[in-house]
């Protein structure tokens, strides 16, 4: 490999990393950077991959860290989603309770 073609395979390689760490400022998880990279940079998923796992060798208490806080972030939520699904549904009993009392209520006033 020529000088030229290795200083543009590790510039490549430090422009998927930088766009790695960026993935991270957003709590993306490796397969969400996968997508996102290839959706809009174009970098093959495996390329995107590969930087990841080498990254994670390099800085393996850091991404330790960061895989539990990323559990702990999508168990909140799911949690929150499962809060919101169920204020949804109780919405959704009380309008048709106050539907149907309407019925009720005009069905009565009109005997």
């Amino acid at each position: 490999m020529s000088d030229s073609s290795s200083a543009a395979a590790t510039s490549y390689i430090h422009t998927v990393q930088h766009l790695i760490e960026e993935c991270i400022l957003f709590n993306m998880t490796k397969e969400e950077c996968m997508d996102a990279l290839a959706k809009h940079a174009n970098i093959l998923p495996v390329i995107t991959s590969t930087v990841w796992k080498e990254l994670e060798k390099e800085n393996k208490q850091f991404f330790e860290a960061y895989s539990m806080n990323m559990e702990e972030i999508r168990g909140l939520i799911k949690e929150k989603s499962a809060v919101t699904d169920y204020e949804l549904e109780m919405m959704k009993q009380r309008i048709h309770k106050m539907l149907s009392d309407l019925n009720s209520t005009a069905n009565g006033s009109t005997c």
